[in-house]
C-alpha cells in the first residue's frame, strides 16, 4: 500500500471518516427538519457536519497523496487548520439550539473568531512548537466548560456524550503532542492511535447531537 500511498493506515482511517462524516450530515439535516423546519438547529447541524466532512477530507488527502515538498506541506498546513474548523464546528448545534439570546449570540460570535484566528495562526506560523499547537486545541475545546451554566436546556445525555468526546480528543492530543514511545508498533504507531481516538471523538459528539440534542 506504501507505493500508492504515503501513509496507507492514517490516510485511510480518516478516508472512512470523511465518508462517515458524509452519512452523518445526511442523517442529522434530514432529522433536524423534520422536527424543527428550516431554522438554526438545521443549519447547526449542518456546520457541524460540514467541519467533520472538512477535517477528515484534509487529513486523509494530506495522508495519502505522494506530490511534491511544496504541495505537501500546503496540505499539512491544511490539515492542521481544520482541525479549529472542526472545534468550531462541534460547537454549533450546542450554542445554535441549547441558548437563546444574547448568550447565544455573544458565545457563537467568540467561538467564529476563535475559530478564524486559529486557522490563521496555522497558515502563519505552521512549525509553532507541537505542544503550544496542542494546547491551543485542547483548550479551544475545553473552554465550553464555562458555558455549563447556559446549557441548561441540553439534555443530561447530550452533555455526557459531549464530555466522553473531549477526553477522547483530549487523550488524541495528548498522545499527539508528546509522542510515546511505547505506543509504537511497527506499522501502527502513535500516530495512527491519535487518528483511532479523534474518530471515536467524532462519533461521541455525532451521538451527543443526533440521539440527545435533536429533540
Amino acid at each position: 500500500m506504501e507505493r500508492f500511498f504515503r501513509e496507507p493506515i492514517n490516510g485511510l482511517t480518516h478516508l472512512f471518516g470523511a465518508f462517515l462524516s458524509i452519512i452523518a450530515l445526511i442523517l442529522m439535516v434530514i432529522k433536524a427538519i423534520k422536527l424543527n423546519g428550516f431554522g438554526l438547529a438545521s443549519l447547526s447541524v449542518c456546520l457541524f457536519g460540514l467541519s467533520l466532512i472538512l477535517l477528515y477530507s484534509a487529513s486523509a488527502t494530506y495522508h495519502l497523496v505522494k506530490a511534491k515538498d511544496n504541495a505537501i506541506a500546503f496540505l499539512r498546513r491544511l490539515d492542521h487548520s481544520m482541525i479549529f474548523i472542526l472545534i468550531g464546528g462541534s460547537y454549533m448545534p450546542y450554542l445554535l439550539i441549547g441558548l437563546e439570546g444574547k448568550s447565544r449570540v455573544f458565545l457563537t460570535t467568540l467561538i467564529i473568531i476563535l475559530t478564524i484566528l486559529g486557522v490563521l495562526f496555522k497558515m502563519i506560523w505552521f512549525n509553532c512548537p507541537r505542544w503550544l499547537s496542542t494546547l491551543l486545541y485542547i483548550g479551544m475545546g475545553w473552554i465550553s466548560i464555562f458555558a455549563i451554566p447556559y446549557f441548561e436546556n441540553i439534555p443530561a445525555e447530550a452533555m455526557l456524550w459531549l464530555l466522553i468526546g473531549g477526553i477522547l480528543y483530549t487523550l488524541g492530543g495528548i498522545i499527539y503532542a508528546t509522542k510515546p514511545k511505547f505506543l509504537n508498533y511497527s506499522y501502527f504507531g502513535f500516530h495512527e492511535i491519535f487518528h483511532i481516538f479523534i474518530l471515536l471523538g467524532s462519533l461521541s459528539h455525532f451521538i451527543s447531537v443526533f440521539f440527545f440534542l435533536l429533540k
